[in-house]
This record gives structure tokens, C-alpha cells and sequence, in this order.
């Protein structure tokens, strides 16, 4: 069986913005909130090109931490107050633990506002 299909559909359903990156900062994939979010597909380009100095400093040292080590896989790297949400650089690592990118994952603090089992 082939679970990338499976994968992709659980990324394209989430209504986070996801962006997966290799370890060259480039931009393997950005689900539909992440292109709805920031307003641009940057598939095929560095991820650094939308971040300043500051910022990019900061992706370096992360990426760095990850390769240190097997066991380090989750930074937390923002907490957005107005949509009260964190921000993670998640580490990817394959079948052996070896790094093979990152992806930034938003978690919400908000309970949904549509209640418990609401179908739309």
C-alpha cells in the first residue's frame, strides 16, 4: 500500500498552514492553508526568502540542533496572541532517524467553535 496518498490527504485537510522544507530550505510542499495563509506558493523556493536576517539566524540554529541529535525534534518558535497559537519547527527524520527536513506546525489554544461533532 501506498500511504503517501494517505499522508498528503491528512496534510491537505488540515486547517493550519503547513510548509514542508528540505535541509536546504527549500520548499518541498505548502498544503492549501499555507498558500490561503500567506497569499503565495513558494514551492521550489527557499523558505528564507520570506523571513528577515533575524529570523533566518534563528531557522539555522534549529536546523543545527535537530542534526545534533535524534532526540531533538520540536521547537517551539512563536506564540501568536491575536489568533492565540504556537508555532513549531517540527524536525523529519526517515525510517533510520535520519534528518531529512522540517516543517513549521501551528497548534490552537481555542476551543472550536462549532461544538463537539457540529457537521458542516
Amino acid at each position: 500500500m501506498n500511504i503517501s496518498i494517505f499522508l498528503k490527504s491528512v496534510i491537505d485537510s488540515d486547517n493550519a498552514p503547513v510548509v514542508i522544507c528540505d535541509l536546504e530550505h527549500t520548499v518541498v510542499y505548502m498544503n492549501p492553508a499555507s498558500i490561503e495563509r500567506y497569499n503565495a506558493n513558494i514551492t521550489g523556493k527557499s523558505i528564507k526568502i520570506c523571513h528577515n536576517a533575524q529570523s533566518n539566524q534563528k531557522i539555522d540554529r534549529v536546523l543545527d540542533w535537530f542534526k545534533s541529535s535524534t532526540k531533538n525534534n520540536r521547537v517551539h518558535t512563536y506564540y501568536n496572541d491575536k489568533e492565540n497559537k504556537d508555532v513549531y519547527m517540527i524536525a523529519l527524520r526517515d525510517e533510520s532517524g535520519e534528518l531529512i527536513g522540517y516543517y513549521e506546525k501551528h497548534e490552537y489554544r481555542n476551543a472550536d467553535p462549532l461544538g463537539l461533532y457540529v457537521m458542516e
